[in-house]
């Protein structure tokens, strides 16, 4: 009789063996209901067998093998066991988690359950909404004939038109059908494919760049796209994806953040109008996931576009992968499976015997030293490909020589401003940090806001009147008095995106202002309403975070104004200087895209640091490779393999004491004498959502050694006694200790 081993989403790292009268080798890779102890779970069926370990008695029957989807195919089983065995997390729940969460319920995902029907509503104007001039509307209900004036131009909107609408925009058209003004009926699907774009002839960097690529496409080929901001590297892909596309391959396409998928889609859906495209990403619902994902494996899509998630989808037929932002830390999945989507997507490359683009204006230093080295295949692109576009001009403002307002703007910055407003030119004031103020603080007897969950300050967001935790998510009113002294004097100290805003506004007051932040976007579609107001010129100054930072084409963007770079200068963190350069090239890279010349701002109270050095000569190269020199001598990434070990506890003590437990048991490794140990100590914010935390950092010269080390590890750690006040995980190649 067969025995099938199932993957179940449960935190313990092996396979369950069940009896499975009617199960063959075709069923590996479909889902399967099965009992776990008195409840009914669904896994994945890893393979089928005719033994096992398990005694005759202690077997179950599975329940129903779900045969209604096409079975995971075997390279992506293959790539679960990979993460499994380098990111030592349990099989089961890597397997699960990376399924649509449709697919890990236990009923059919029949063609029924999961179409849509073939049908699209549409808002048409009837004759009495025709009858309504706009000088009908009040003057004050702008919304309301913007509508009206979009509808005489269209005579209707469709269900498109809808998505790009805002959520009062979609509330007046509803108005409007209670008024008898329109009407909603079924649409006819028309099968006609929009116009092709035309593909632009390409720069001799990009020609030369997209030739290199295309002569070794039927091998596993990295390639490190170095391009400065504004050089097309999105021109690239499209060319290099035109020629697979024709050959009836698959593109995957990453991205590190949900805000960066309208733009890329739309540049791709302009080019490749009749191949179907899909996003992947936590934006959708389970149901249009669910739809994207299956199209995927059923091979009926050629463009997948997604984030780090979508690394494990299932394709019929890939061809080429592309990562753009390469460099960026949301490829790194921070809870759960701590998995590099990055690292995941070169293996699922080799795997396939297909090219890997990893495209970045400032790639990571690992990337960086793998091209020096001729790990990668290096190709660069030094010039803009838009004709009399440049890089824009950079310059330091030296905050120890010039006067600032309470809400830290420097004179040269604020007139900068009017110079642009004067001259209808859109400018961004870039601050990585949402909220009003970070800090709450009591002259009286210093006491400051904190939250009681974490270790950390609660933000002020004087809009809502609350104070909040950025980490746990904790929020409480604004207190009237120190709640230690009773002084009413306590103030806000430093600057976030809300009191820039409220800054501008009054020194601006005519400006149309817009701020952009992860607290102004919550909301679906948000995004895509305020690119269209950025390109429809219909904002002057952008306030945001890094959100703005990377990937975006603003044409009539000619300043960028950075504030409280500094923060980032001498954090602990070792990555915090490669991040800031990054994040300062990227956001500097927003102006002067087009014809119009662009300038960039940096208040520092530091212009001869290095960092700003290298910036003002947009020099990549010199400062990355200073960098490396300083990690090499200081013994870290990419010139040594880092693993940490986390645990967390009610107390602090809890948590050291697994870990010095965990070290003894290390010390005793045949492999030690390979590996360096450090002391647990606390982590470097210890209270973290009510639980203490403290961290010990493993590291070698030698990824197999490491490997080997953690794998025996692992399984001792998992061997002990179930211990409900601590829990731990391993962390391999963490970004931050």
């Amino acid at each position: 009789m067969a025995i099938i081993r199932v993957a179940l989403d449960v935190p313990v790292d092996c396979l369950f063996d069940y009896l499975a009268p009617d199960a063959n080798l075709t069923d590996i890779g479909l889902r399967v209901r099965v009992p776990f102890g008195s409840r009914q779970m669904l896994g994945i069926i890893m393979s089928v067998c005719e033994a096992t370990q398990v005694t005759h008695e202690k077997l179950k029957y599975a329940g129903q093998i779900y045969r209604d989807t096409l079975p995971l195919p075997p390279a992506l089983l293959e790539l679960f066991r990979f993460c499994n065995h380098y990111y030592h997390h349990p099989i089961g729940q890597v397997v699960m988690n990376s399924l649509p969460a449709l697919l890990r319920q236990s009923r059919q995902a029949t063609e029924q359950a999961i179409k849509q029907p073939v049908q699209s509503l549409e808002w048409v104007l009837t004759d009495a909404g025709k009858a309504i001039t706009v000088s009908d509307i009040p003057a004050k209900s702008v919304a309301k004939r913007r509508l009206l004036t979009f509808l005489q131009e269209n005579e209707k909107v469709t269900a498109e038109d809808l998505k790009q609408m805002t959520a009062h925009t979609r509330k007046l058209l509803q108005t409007f059908e209670i008024l008898g003004w329109v009407k909603k009926q079924v649409a006819i699907i028309s099968e006609a494919h929009p116009t092709k774009a035309s593909a632009p002839t390409p720069t001799p960097e990009q020609a030369h760049a997209i030739s290199a690529i295309l002569a070794e496409t039927s091998m596993f080929v990295p390639w490190l796209l170095q391009g400065i901001t504004g050089s097309g590297k999105t021109e690239v892909y499209l060319q290099i994806a035109a020629s697979l596309l024709a050959q009836q391959k698959q593109i995957l396409i990453l991205v590190p953040e949900i805000n960066l998928t309208p733009q890329l889609e739309t540049v791709f859906k302009k080019r490749f109008p009749a191949t179907p495209l899909i996003s992947l990403h936590s934006g959708l619902t389970d149901r249009e996931r669910l739809q994207g994902w299956l199209q995927a494996q059923r091979g009926k899509t050629g463009i997948i576009l997604g984030t780090r998630l979508a690394i494990f989808t299932p394709l019929l037929n890939l061809g080429l992968i592309i990562v753009d932002e390469e460099q960026d830390h949301s490829f790194k999945q921070q809870d759960g499976l701590r998995y590099s989507a990055r690292d995941l997507a070169i293996y699922r490359a080799k795997q396939a015997d297909i090219p890997i683009i990893l495209g970045s204006a400032t790639p990571s230093l690992e990337s960086y030293h793998h091209a020096l080295t001729g790990r990668y295949r290096l190709l660069r692109l030094h010039s803009r490909a838009v004709s009399g576009a440049s890089l824009p001009e950079i310059h330091c403002i030296d905050l120890r020589l010039t006067k600032m307002t309470r809400e830290g703007l420097s004179e040269p910055l604020l007139t900068a401003l009017q110079h642009a407003l004067s001259h209808k030119q859109q400018s961004l004031v870039f601050i990585n940090r949402r909220g009003y103020a970070p800090v709450l603080l009591c002259k009286s007897c210093s006491w400051t806001a904190t939250c009681t969950r974490c270790s950390s300050r609660l933000v002020i967001h004087l809009q809502d009147r609350q104070l909040r935790c950025h980490y746990c998510g904790h929020q409480q009113p604004i207190s009237p008095a120190c709640p230690q002294c009773g002084d009413q004097d306590i103030l806000p100290f430093g600057q976030g995106t809300q009191r820039v805003e409220s800054a501008l506004y009054h020194h601006f007051p005519e400006a149309r202002i817009l701020r952009v932040d992860r607290d102004s976007i919550r909301r679906r579609h948000t995004w895509r309403s305020v690119l269209e107001a950025v390109h429809n010129r219909e904002v002057d100054i952008l306030v945001g975070t890094q959100l703005l930072a990377k990937g975006h084409d603003f044409p009539n963007l000619a300043l960028v104004c950075v504030l409280n770079a500094d923060a980032s200068l001498y954090s602990t963190d070792f990555r915090a200087e490669e991040q800031l350069f990054a994040q300062l090239i990227q956001v500097a890279g927003r102006a002067g895209r087009a014809d119009t010349p662009g300038t960039v701002l940096i208040q520092t109270e530091f212009p001869q640091h290095p960092l700003y050095r290298a910036l003002l000569k947009q020099d990549y190269d010199a400062h990355a490779r200073l960098l490396l020199q300083e990690r090499k001598s200081a013994g870290f990434p990419p010139f040594i393999c880092q693993a940490v070990l986390r645990a967390e506890a009610a107390t602090i003590a809890d948590a050291l004491e697994f870990l010095n437990q965990a070290t003894e048991a290390a010390a005793t490794s045949e492999q030690i004498a390979h590996i360096q140990l450090f002391d647990p100590v606390p982590a470097h914010m210890v209270r973290l959502k009510g639980r203490e935390r403290a961290q010990l950092l493993v590291q070698s010269h030698s990824r197999k050694y490491l490997q080997t080390f953690l794998s025996n590890w692992y399984k001792y750690l998992t061997s002990l006694p179930a211990r409900g006040k601590v829990r731990w995980h391993l962390d391999v190649d963490p970004l931050t200790l």
